[in-house]
């Protein structure tokens, strides 16, 4: 017996919420742990320049993201919360070439090879892997936009 359409719209939405939702709360904690080491290596893409707005970003980003994830998990207004969760991916994901592409023209070393500490929480990577994984993941957000789902919700989106 094949299960329903609906069925599997909401199974594929519920496990693209819980993949995020728990990526988002771990990733933020990892963060919010070392709020030293998170400053400095924002301070590394060079965006803001006053220090006020610096250390503001890097000591709330995280636990921002420990509450969209916690959002997602608990399924209050799951569709929103993607929808904020796919942009802040977006602007990651952007910042993240930015610095690659500066590191690329700088080094004279193929693209892929380039590897740094992005500030993501998982330590150094390799720079085409975490652009695969944010495109991924800006996906899974893009699955819970798309499907919404309204299983296993605490407070679902309005259809």
């Amino acid at each position: 017996m094949t299960p329903s359409r609906p069925l599997l719209r909401e199974s594929l939405a519920l496990g693209a919420r819980i993949v995020l939702g728990a990526l988002f709360v771990y990733l933020g904690t990892v963060k919010a742990m070392d709020p030293i080491g998170f400053l400095k290596l924002v301070r590394q893409f060079d965006l803001l320049p006053q220090p006020f707005l610096l250390n503001a970003v890097s000591g709330l980003l995280p636990w921002f993201e420990i509450f969209c994830g916690g959002l997602l998990l608990a399924g209050i207004r799951p569709r929103g919360t993607a929808l904020v969760a796919a942009m802040m991916l977006v602007a990651f994901t952007a910042l993240l070439a930015l610095r690659a592409l500066a590191i690329f023209r700088a080094g004279h070393m193929p693209f892929c090879t380039i590897r740094f500490d992005c500030g993501c929480g998982t330590g150094e990577v390799l720079i085409c892997a975490k652009l695969a994984e944010n495109v991924a993941t800006t996906l899974l957000a893009c699955v819970i936009l798309g499907r919404g789902g309204r299983r296993f919700c605490l407070w679902p989106d309005p259809d």
